[in-house]
C-alpha cells in the first residue's frame, strides 16, 4: 500500500506523520520503503516536503 507524508519541517517529519496517521487504522505496520521524496519550493525557500512510503503489514 502507498501512502503520502507531508510536513513544513523536514522530510523525517513527513515520514513520521504518514507511518502515524497510517497506524491509526492500518494494524500491525512492520517496515515501510520510501519511493519519492518531492518538494515545494516558493521564493527559493523549500514550504513543504513530501514522501510516497510503501508500507508493509500483516493481512488476516
Amino acid at each position: 500500500m502507498e501512502i503520502i507524508g507531508i510536513s513544513s519541517k523536514s522530510f523525517n517529519d513527513a515520514i513520521k506523520q504518514a507511518i502515524t496517521k497510517a497506524s491509526k487504522s492500518v494494524k500491525g505496520i512492520t517496515g515501510f520503503e520510501v519511493v519519492k521524496h518531492l518538494a515545494s519550493v516558493e521564493g527559493g525557500k523549500i514550504t513543504s516536503y513530501r514522501v510516497v512510503l510503501k508500507i508493509a503489514f500483516p493481512v488476516k
